[in-house]
């Protein structure tokens, strides 16, 4: 697979997506709101997978940043890094989007 098509299917395939770099900071931030709201991330650290580097370029266009980690899908949609998700949850809707993605059950 290419890092595309690799990108493509777990995005598809999960309800939440971050891609990390285990030695990052705010990938760790992000990480741990996502488990303390009650959902279960498909998390790939790209400092630990084959294709990481690959991938990483693929989060660029995707973010058209070139540090673009850590990288959130929610439902299947870029969500953007940090700052994006903290703004989710500032505004109220981190929560609504994730039970609509159906990562929250309750």
């Amino acid at each position: 697979m290419t890092p595309d098509e690799i990108v493509q299917q777990l995005t598809s395939s999960y309800a939440v997506v971050i891609f990390s770099k285990s030695d990052c900071c705010m990938s760790v931030m992000v990480k741990h709101l996502i488990f303390t709201l009650g959902a279960g991330p498909k998390v790939v650290e790209l400092d630990e997978h084959v294709n990481g580097s690959g991938i990483q370029d693929v989060l660029c266009q995707f973010s058209g940043i070139n540090q673009p980690i850590p990288a959130v899908f929610i439902g299947g949609k870029f969500i953007g890094g940090v700052d994006s998700l903290i703004t989710y949850h500032l505004d109220n809707k981190l929560v609504p989007h994730l039970k609509e993605a159906g990562a929250l059950w309750l």
